[in-house]
C-alpha cells in the first residue's frame, strides 16, 4: 500500500493514555477525519494493557470526547461538547464533563459551564473532583456567568475590554473569561455535587497548572506571582479546601508547573525552573515538596535534562517522567529518598503519558519515534525484559528507512541528525535531499509527527534530514546556550555541518537538495536564504523575519526578552540576528506559508518577508491559510499544505513542471 496522502488522513492517531485504578483498563484518545473530511474528530478507545484483546471504541459522539480520567470507582470521566439530552435544545453546547459508568452504558453529563471545562484533576481516594473553568469576570458564580453569557449572546456582543498585557496566546485570546478552580464530591449514583469555587487566581496566562491530594481535602495550583508580564516568576500554593486556608510551598525567583502529588499524600512533585536571562538560558529540574513541613529540595541535581509527564509508583517510592535525550524521550524514574537515584528504563523511542501498574511491576506508556506512531507499550519495571506492545489503532509501515548521521560543530561540538531514507536509495540511484528545520526551537526530532511528516516525502523518493542543532533539547544546557540569543549563529553553522555530512553519503545526491522549516525552523530558513544559495529551493512556514516587529506583535514577547534582552534598552540582538536585514543576498526560490490566525508569529511576518521577496525580485509564492493559525489543523487545508510543498520541491528540485494543486 502507497504510504501517499490519502493513506496519511485515513490514519487513526493516538494520544495520551488513562488507567484505571485495578491496572486492569487502559483509555486512549483516538482522532480520525471526520466523515465530511473537514475536521478531526476524537474519541475514546480503550486497551488491554496485557496486550490480549483488540482494541475497543468506546465513545462515538459527533462532537468527539477528550481528556479521559478514571474515578476511584472505576468509572470514566471525560470532556465533551457533545448535547445533553435532557437539555431544551436552545444552547450550543459547550466542552463539558461526562462521565462513562465502570459497568459500561450510557455516558451521562455531571458537569457543565459556558466557558467550557478547561481541565480536570480526581482525587486518587476520595473521587473529589477539581476543574478550571472558565468564568466572565464580573460574575460572582456560575449562575451570574450564565446569565452574563446570555446577555451577551442575546445582543450579539462579542468585544472585549481588556486592561493587562498579554491579550492572545498561540492560538487564542485571552478572554473574555478567567480561569477559576471548583471542586465538586461524587454522589451515591455517580453524578456530582454542587460546583464549589474554591480559587480564582490572579494570571497573565491561562496555563492551568494544579492537582488534588489523594483524600480531596488539599488543592495544590500553580500561581503566577504578579500580574507583571516582565515577572514571570510563579509559585505553588496549597488551598485547605475544609478552612479555605492558603499556604504558599515555595519561594525564590522560580517557576513552577506539572504538579503531581504522591499517593501518600506526604510530597507533591513539581518542574522547578529557573527564566533565564540574555546571558545564560534557563535551567530545570524535579522539586520535591514535603507537604507537612514545607520543606523543598532538587531530586535530579545532576540530570541535565528537563522532565514532564509525572506519574507516581503506586507505592510512592519512584516517581516516573519523560526527558528528550539525543533523539529520543525514554522514560525515566527516581527515586524518593535522601540519596535519590535516576533510572532510565528504556532506551529508544519517545514517551508519554506513564501509567504505573499497581502492583509496581510495569509502567503503562504511550510510546512512538520518528518512524512509528504513538502506540501503548507496557515496560517492565527492575528487570531486563523488553517492552512489549500493547495493540493500539493507528500502527503502519513506514516506505523507507530511519538512520543516525553525526557531524561536528565549527566549535568542535558533536552533532546528530535523523535521515529519513527512501527506499530505493543507493549508491547508483542517490536520492535528492530535504533538510527539514524543527521548530521550537528548544524542541527535537525525536518523535513521531502528524504536522510534518518525513515520510510523505520519502514516498516520493526524497531523503529527509532531521538536524537538532543547536538550541535543541536532549543533549544539555551547553548544547542550548551554544545558540542562545544568537540563532543565526550556532544553529545555522550546525544545520550547515549536518546537511554537509548527509551530502556525503553516496546514497544522497548532494547536488539536487532543498530546506524547509516552520516556526523557529521558518526563521531558520529565512536565515539560511540570505546567508547561502547552496538550497535549489527553500519552504518557510509560520516563520519568523524581522525581529524588531516580532517582539511587539506576537503574543507573548517578553519570553524572548530572556533572551534577546529588552528592546526598548538595547535592541542590539533583534537587530543583529534579525533575517531581513539580508534580504538583499537572496537568490534562492521561496514558498512563504502563514495562517491568518496565528498569534505566537503573526501574519505581519509572512506579509513584511512576501513584499521584500517581491520587492527584490526574488522568485516566490505565498500560501495562505485565513482560517488556520500556528496550526494547519483541518484536514484539506492541511493536504494542499502537502501538495504545494510537493509540486514546489518537484519543480526545483527534481525540475519537473510547476503544477498548480486543483483546489486552488
Amino acid at each position: 500500500m502507497a504510504y501517499d496522502l490519502d493513506t496519511f488522513f485515513s490514519l487513526p492517531r493516538a494520544a495520551g493514555l488513562a488507567q484505571s485504578p485495578a491496572g486492569d483498563r487502559a483509555v486512549t484518545t483516538v482522532s480520525t477525519v471526520a466523515p465530511d473530511g473537514k475536521k478531526m474528530r476524537s474519541a475514546l478507545w480503550e486497551l488491554d494493557p496485557n496486550g490480549d484483546s483488540p482494541p475497543r471504541r468506546l465513545t462515538w459522539s459527533s462532537a468527539g470526547e477528550s481528556s479521559p480520567v478514571f474515578r476511584p470507582d472505576g468509572s470514566l470521566l471525560f470532556v465533551s461538547a457533545r448535547p445533553d439530552p435532557n437539555a431544551s435544545g436552545d444552547t450550543d453546547p459547550t466542552s463539558a464533563l461526562w462521565c462513562l459508568p465502570a459497568a459500561g452504558g450510557e455516558a451521562f453529563l455531571v458537569a457543565e459551564a459556558p466557558g467550557g471545562i478547561e481541565g480536570i484533576a480526581v482525587a486518587r481516594d476520595s473521587g473529589r473532583v477539581a476543574l478550571a473553568i472558565r468564568v466572565l469576570p464580573a460574575a460572582a458564580d456560575l449562575n451570574e456567568d450564565r446569565e452574563q453569557h446570555k446577555a451577551r449572546e442575546d445582543a450579539g456582543v462579542t468585544a472585549q475590554l481588556f486592561d493587562r498585557y498579554p491579550i492572545r496566546f498561540w492560538d487564542h485570546y485571552l478572554g473574555p473569561r478567567d480561569l477559576r478552580y471548583f471542586v465538586a464530591d461524587p454522589t451515591d449514583d455517580g453524578a456530582l455535587g454542587e460546583l464549589r469555587e474554591v480559587a480564582s487566581p490572579e494570571r497573565f496566562l491561562d496555563q492551568a497548572a494544579f492537582d488534588l491530594s489523594p483524600d480531596g481535602a488539599t488543592l495544590y495550583l500553580r500561581e503566577d506571582r504578579n500580574a507583571d508580564p516582565t515577572d514571570l516568576t510563579s509559585d505553588v500554593v496549597a488551598i485547605d479546601l475544609r478552612t479555605g486556608r492558603r499556604r504558599v510551598l515555595t519561594e525564590g525567583p522560580y517557576d513552577f508547573g506539572e504538579l503531581a502529588a504522591s499517593p501518600d499524600g506526604r510530597h507533591l512533585a513539581c518542574v522547578r525552573g529557573t527564566l533565564g536571562s540574555p546571558e545564560a538560558p534557563g535551567t530545570s529540574t524535579i522539586w520535591l515538596i514535603e507537604i507537612e513541613s514545607g520543606d523543598g529540595r532538587d531530586i535530579t541535581p545532576s540530570l541535565d535534562r528537563s522532565a514532564r509527564d509525572f506519574a507516581w509508583s503506586a507505592d510512592g517510592r519512584r516517581l516516573f517522567f519523560v526527558a528528550d535525550d539525543a533523539g529520543h524521550a525514554p522514560l525515566f524514574s527516581v527515586t524518593v529518598t535522601k540519596r535519590p537515584r535516576v533510572v532510565q528504563h528504556t532506551d529508544t523511542g519517545s514517551h508519554s503519558a506513564p501509567q504505573p501498574t499497581p502492583d509496581g511491576g510495569h509502567v503503562v506508556v504511550m510510546g512512538s519515534h520518528v518512524d512509528r506512531p504513538a502506540t501503548a507499550l507496557r515496560v517492565p519495571i527492575g528487570d531486563d525484559g523488553a517492552s512489549a506492545a500493547i495493540r493500539t489503532p493507528g500502527e503502519v509501515k513506514v516506505p523507507g528507512r530511519l538512520r543516525n548521521v553525526k557531524a561536528t560543530g565549527v566549535d568542535g561540538t558533536p552533532l546528530r541528525s535523523w535521515l529519513v531514507l527512501p527506499k530505493g536509495a543507493s549508491r547508483n540511484t542517490p536520492a535528492p535531499l530535504v533538510v527539514w528545520v524543527h521548530g521550537g526551537p528548544r524542541s527535537s526530532w525525536n518523535d513521531w509527527s502528524w504536522r510534518w511528516n518525513p515520510w510523505l516525502l520519502a514516498e516520493r523518493g526524497y531523503a529527509v534530514l532531521l538536524p537538532d542543532p543547536a538550541l535543541s533539547t536532549g543533549y544539555g544546557t551547553d548544547f542550548i546556550a551554544r545558540g542562545w540569543g544568537r540563532w543565526g549563529d550556532a544553529p545555522f553553522t550546525d544545520v550547515m555541518a549536518a546537511t554537509d555530512a548527509a551530502c556525503k553519503r553516496a546514497d544522497i545526491d548532494g547536488e539536487r537538495i532543498a530546506l524547509m522549516g516552520g516556526s523557529f525552523g521558518g526563521y531558520m530558513a529565512n536565515w539560511v536564504a540570505g546567508h547561502t544559495d547552496r538550497f535549489r529551493c527553500i519552504v518557510t512556514h509560520a516563520s519568523l523575519w524581522a525581529l524588531d516587529q516580532f517582539h511587539g506583535t506576537t503574543d507573548a514577547g517578553f519570553f524572548w526578552e530572556l533572551e534577546f534582552g529588552d528592546p526598548y534598552g538595547d535592541a542590539e540582538r533583534y537587530r543583529e540576528w534579525s533575517p531581513h536585514r539580508h534580504v538583499g543576498n537572496i537568490s534562492t526560490p521561496m514558498l512563504v506559508i502563514h495562517g491568518e490566525l496565528d498569534h505566537r508569529v503573526p501574519i505581519g511576518e509572512a506579509l513584511r518577508l512576501w513584499t521584500d521577496l517581491r520587492r527584490h525580485g526574488v522568485e516566490s509564492q505565498f500560501l495562505y491559510f485565513p482560517d488556520e493559525n500556528h496550526w494547519i489543523l483541518k484536514p484539506q487545508n492541511a493536504r494542499i499544505w502537502y501538495e504545494t510543498v510537493f509540486v514546489w520541491l518537484d519543480h526545483h528540485v527534481l525540475g519537473q513542471d510547476w503544477t498548480r494543486p486543483e483546489l486552488l
